[in-house]
């Protein structure tokens, strides 16, 4: 399974450990890391299709259906 956002399409990053001081003073042993974005499982009741539609949301998407509704982000995004 993909870490990837159904509504936003957001994904991990690749990013530095230390800030630009550490990095400046020291050698950096540590390298890239990979940071994940904030994945939730959600089953979403979907009146209009009378219908539960489960995905892989973050908290923006989840925010963003809240804002717009379900069907109308839903549609918007192509899973329906």
């Amino acid at each position: 399974m993909a870490k990837v956002c159904d509504i936003t399409g957001k994904s991990t990053q690749v990013g530095g450990r230390y800030s630009n001081r550490t990095r400046a003073t020291q050698f950096n042993p540590s390298g890239k890391t990979r940071r994940s974005p904030n994945l939730q499982k959600k089953t979403i009741f979907v009146p209009e299709l009378n219908a539960n539609v489960t995905l892989n949301v973050t908290t923006a998407g989840m925010r963003t259906i809240a804002k717009n509704g379900a069907f109308a982000t839903l549609k918007k995004v192509g899973l329906i």
